[in-house]
């Protein structure tokens, strides 16, 4: 087994607000481990608010982790100011919304040039090394697409603009939140199979946000599951979706439509309501069909199953 590029562990994120009466405080993610090499993919899946996102600005510094360790071909980021400042060569993000993440006021050539010059990726003029990033991304002729603003763009030529502007500084470990969300279903499609074409070619790591399970099956070697901020499930991507453990990946798999699914008898949706609750108590105990007496007296630990899964679940201890 080649040596993890990324490497998560026991990551924990609080956020704290004060007003004139009381200080309060948000555990948005808790317990958090996984390992990613390079040429794999996992996708991290859950609905919005259990933790996705606030997990990728992390793991580009942009936000600090309360606790836990973060660890970039072996090396911690925590309390190591070097690794921190080289940090944007070695990971890079592409955000949810193409529209937003690009500047109205430059033109293609200048929004994926400037970080070559920043980072002194290239010596004098960046043209010809921004023609063959659009070229590397299927923004053909190139020529038509450098002196162009965004807004003379669509909406997958936006992302692929991006694209380009990540490859330019050459990373190891790509982060993608929801990088289809924003697009027509058939340009997403696009826009994965670039994706999962670099991977191969550039042999990146390749982590992916998303709240559609259709998608992270497509895309990924591996899943994580993610509910109130905690993995709730993790194992490998096909036999996840096969055989799911967690009830929570269940009841994410009986809410996508499929006409050909029969209806189970055990798993009643009408069942699954309710709020994350105390810390106290399994967070998805509220809304969990199977839960029992101990689901509101302890939380879960992640255990092992016969599948090779990882479930946070007493159904399984």
């Amino acid at each position: 087994m080649s040596k993890p590029l990324l490497h998560v562990n026991d990551l924990e994120k609080v956020f704290s607000s004060r007003t004139m009466f009381r200080k309060k405080q948000v555990r948005a993610v808790r317990d958090v481990s996984f390992t990613l090499e390079a040429g794999k993919v996992l996708a991290i899946v859950g609905e919005s608010g259990s933790g996705k996102s606030t997990i990728a600005r992390m793991l580009t510094n942009l936000i600090p982790a309360t606790s836990g360790d973060i660890a970039y071909n072996g090396q911690s980021l925590r309390d190591n100011r070097q690794l921190r400042k080289k940090l944007p060569t070695f990971v890079q993000m592409i955000f949810q919304d193409p529209f937003a993440a690009l500047n109205p006021h430059h033109t293609i050539g200048y929004i994926i040039g400037r970080p070559l010059q920043v980072h002194r990726m290239v010596q004098g003029n960046t043209r010809s090394r921004v023609l063959a990033l659009l070229r590397k991304v299927g923004l053909t002729p190139e020529e038509d697409f450098i002196d162009k603003y965004p807004y003379q763009l669509s909406g997958g030529q936006k992302q692929r603009v991006i694209i380009a502007k990540v490859l330019g500084l050459e990373p190891k470990v790509i982060i993608a939140d929801e990088p289809t969300s924003m697009l027509d279903v058939s340009i997403g499609i696009d826009i994965m199979n670039l994706l999962l074409d670099l991977k191969e070619k550039e042999n990146l790591a390749l982590l992916m946000i998303t709240h559609n399970l259709g998608s992270a099956r497509y895309m990924a070697d591996h899943i994580a599951v993610m509910y109130a901020g905690q993995v709730m499930e993790y194992g490998p991507a096909e036999e996840l979706i096969q055989n799911p453990q967690h009830p929570y990946t269940k009841l994410l798999l009986y809410s996508s439509p499929d006409p050909w699914r029969e209806q189970a008898d055990h798993f009643d949706l009408s069942d699954a309501q309710g709020q994350a609750v105390s810390e106290s108590c399994c967070s998805f105990q509220p809304r969990c069909p199977f839960a029992t007496d101990i689901c509101k007296t302890k939380p879960a630990a992640a255990v092992q199953t016969d599948s090779g899964h990882q479930v946070r679940c007493h159904l399984y201890a």
